[in-house]
């Protein structure tokens, strides 16, 4: 497999970008393309182990910012390292592209700019998988769309439906909205409709789930506008977080504390590992005629590592292909 890495992506590349996708390349055996400044990559590939990775470089100068406007950075920098990464994938010569560079633009270049919309879909999504220990839940939209039709968060449940079905293996996923309350007559007037809409179809659909149920596992897709995943994403995340310092908090008070965390550091270190989103690595673009990941711009190696990862899986997954033919035959669309 070839996978396109933006070096150019987080908040301090090319450090941890070049690093994650040797990792990567040395876990998984796939042929690592790296887009950006030349001279930067070889500076930083010439610190680290590069023995058995097949890796190649694409230069181009021109890097998105994170300040920069997703309207019009698509036409002001046509040779970004997003773009270029992009237009690999468009033009056959790799197989997913992965950035940890601004989401904004890179919603905007991948869907009006470089590889669109796969035909039949309305609008591509951004989804991210939540680990609840073995269990993996895939969110989704948790961005793309702040504002949504009913019928957009219908194609939301499907292409949720076709990825866990082809990338976490599960041969009837449940499909839930999430909402204010489990209830039927909970929800605002959007999930009133979508969940008329998604109950008609033949998918298992177990009705509206409030975060708590996300996080018991009640559901396998939870279906959401952007606005309101976007922010319920973060709010888990930033949980996490703020129980994290509160625990170390704690047990750095007094010496009995340290003695306890000391003792509890094994069992501590297991707990942060299955809340920490950098062992996703990034979301994953829906809908877009091509397998794109988004990470976050702080992002370490690590999280670099398993967007790249995730890319893997959903080029295995055949997921831009399961998705046309899905929605085709669920929907009638052409």
């Amino acid at each position: 497999m070839r996978i396109a890495v933006d070096a150019m992506g987080s908040d301090n590349y090319p450090v941890p970008d070049v690093a994650g996708a040797l990792l990567a390349g040395r876990e998984l055996g796939d042929t690592i393309i790296l887009v950006g400044r030349e001279s930067l990559i070889n500076s930083e590939l010439s610190r680290q182990d590069t023995g058995g990775i097949n890796i190649e470089i694409v230069h181009t100068d021109e890097a998105v910012k994170m300040d920069d406007k997703p309207s019009v950075v698509g036409k002001s920098k046509p040779r970004s390292s997003m773009r270029v990464g992009m237009d690999l994938v468009k033009d056959g010569k790799a197989d997913a592209f992965v950035t940890m560079g601004n989401t904004g633009a890179a919603l905007a270049i991948a869907i009006l700019y470089s590889l669109h919309r796969i035909p039949g879909v309305k609008r591509p999504a951004l989804g991210q998988i939540i680990r609840l220990g073995e269990l993996k839940v895939m969110a989704l939209d948790i961005g793309a769309n702040a504002d949504s039709k009913p019928e957009w968060l219908v194609q939301f449940a499907l292409m949720g439906k076709i990825y866990a079905q082809n990338v976490l293996k599960l041969p009837t996923p449940r499909i839930a909205l999430l909402s204010n309350g489990e209830e039927e007559g909970k929800g605002n007037q959007l999930i009133h409709e979508a969940s008329a809409l998604i109950q008609a179809l033949e998918v298992n659909y177990v009705g509206n789930v409030e975060p708590k149920d996300v996080l018991s596992g009640k559901a396998d897709v939870v279906v959401s506008d952007g606005f309101v995943g976007n922010i319920a994403v973060k709010t888990f995340e930033a949980s996490a977080s703020y129980l994290g310092e509160m625990i170390r908090d704690e047990l750095t008070r007094d010496v009995f504390s340290m003695i306890a965390g000391l003792l509890a550091r094994p069992a501590l270190r297991r707990v942060y590992k299955r809340v920490d989103p950098f062992e996703i690595g990034g979301a994953l673009l829906l809908g877009v005629n091509g397998v794109v990941i988004i990470g976050h711009g702080r992002s370490n190696a690590k999280a670099v590592k398993n967007a790249i990862r995730q890319a893997h899986e959903a080029v295995t997954g055949q997921i831009v292909e399961a998705i046309g033919s899905g929605l085709v035959k669920t929907l009638g669309q052409d």
